[in-house]
């Protein structure tokens, strides 16, 4: 059997069979791949779930279903038009499952298509105040999800004191070799250890809640409409419980670099406050509404956690002999980890700045 005619077999587990449906390939996903299906005036997405990542597909299918069920809920007692557009809709397999798994062992799902949208990969600061307003909307409508907490789809993906545990078995383990040329990076890392464990800590004594996160909180995660306008948030597989500060963090952390994530050149890497502002601004025009104090506080101090984490992330995966991330040359992931720990730097230096403008946000 063709590689097409495998496709519609799969599709057609969700729709009904139609001679003239189209299947294409569709965007530029690191962890799905993902088809663009048409069926006569029916537009949908399909997507092969990376089930190496997202071991239990059950678990994380159930997530998404309750996450845009409840956002769908909410949309329509609030009166809204268009939403369809306004959240994701999976589409259930003829037996009623949110996947099918071919005989090949792959996991499949699909999803309808909302039309006539755009997404954006470069970032100024309407779009960060867009994107935070966004983000910190889908926080709120989610502020109230009733039944159990949502399952951990990457157990401890945010947990910077489980992060550490496998960074100090990689430096004792010293698998590649490469540690004797990088001590002075192992040094940095261990000097902001403590610090940089405090939401861990703030969680234990009961001060900062978990909440639902998005944990991927990137402006491409954003669909907008011809007008700019937000529409709504894709990419829910991450979907899970954790710290507000670190989804926060994360958008910080990716939108408010002046460098790349892989700068060489280590003078081009800085926070750019006026993204920091436009976003905090557009996230706590929602959030503020729900966030604790101690959670408003820890705000700016997610921009430094995450961005030290990746720091260690990508510094492990150098010291194991890169293992886990793509790389382009052998010391891509050293460059990414430098890159990565002037960005800290430079949030370490305007931190008193970004404290403020959080508190002017919050209205503090």
């Amino acid at each position: 059997m063709n590689e097409m005619n495998k496709l519609k077999e799969i599709v057609f587990q969700f729709i009904e069979q139609e001679e003239n449906v189209k299947i294409e390939p569709l965007g530029k996903g690191h962890i799905n791949d993902s088809y663009k299906v048409v069926n006569g005036n029916e537009e949908y997405v399909l997507q092969r779930i990376n089930h190496y990542v997202f071991k239990n597909v059950d678990q994380l299918q159930d997530n998404i279903s309750r996450v845009t069920n409840h956002i769908r809920k909410k949309l329509q007692e609030k009166g809204l038009k268009d939403v369809e557009r306004r959240v994701l809709t999976l589409v259930p397999t003829h037996d009623g499952a949110l996947y099918y798994k071919d005989s090949e062992g792959n996991y499949w799902r699909i999803t309808k298509f909302i039309k006539d949208c755009k997404s954006y990969e470069e970032i100024n600061s309407d779009l960060a105040y867009r994107a935070g307003m966004a983000f910190g909307d889908f926080q709120k409508l989610l502020s109230d999800l009733p039944g159990e907490p949502l399952f951990e789809t990457i157990p401890n993906f945010h947990n910077m004191e489980a992060r550490l545990v496998t960074f100090r078995e990689s430096v004792k383990a010293n698998k590649a070799g490469r540690l004797a040329e990088v001590a002075d990076l192992v040094k940095e890392i261990e000097d902001r250890a403590e610090e940089m464990c405090k939401a861990e800590k703030l969680h234990r004594e009961g001060k900062l809640l978990k909440r639902i996160n998005h944990c991927d909180t990137k402006v491409n995660n954003i669909l907008f409409d011809e007008n700019d306008k937000v529409l709504c948030v894709v990419d829910l597989d991450t979907v899970m419980p954790g710290y507000v500060l670190s989804d926060f963090g994360d958008f910080i952390r990716t939108g408010a670099n002046t460098g790349a994530e892989d700068d060489k050149n280590l003078d081009n890497i800085s926070v750019n406050l006026d993204i920091f502002e436009a976003y905090a601004k557009g996230y706590l025009t929602h959030a503020a509404s729900f966030l604790t104090d101690v959670e408003i506080e820890n705000l700016a101090f997610g921009a430094k956690l995450l961005t030290y984490m990746q720091t260690v992330r990508f510094f492990t995966d150098y010291i194991d002999g890169d293992l886990y991330y793509k790389i382009a040359y052998p010391e891509h992931n050293l460059v990414r980890t430098r890159a990565q720990f002037k960005l800290l730097q430079s949030l370490e230096e305007n931190f008193d700045t970004m404290q403020d403008i959080v508190k002017r946000a919050a209205g503090k």
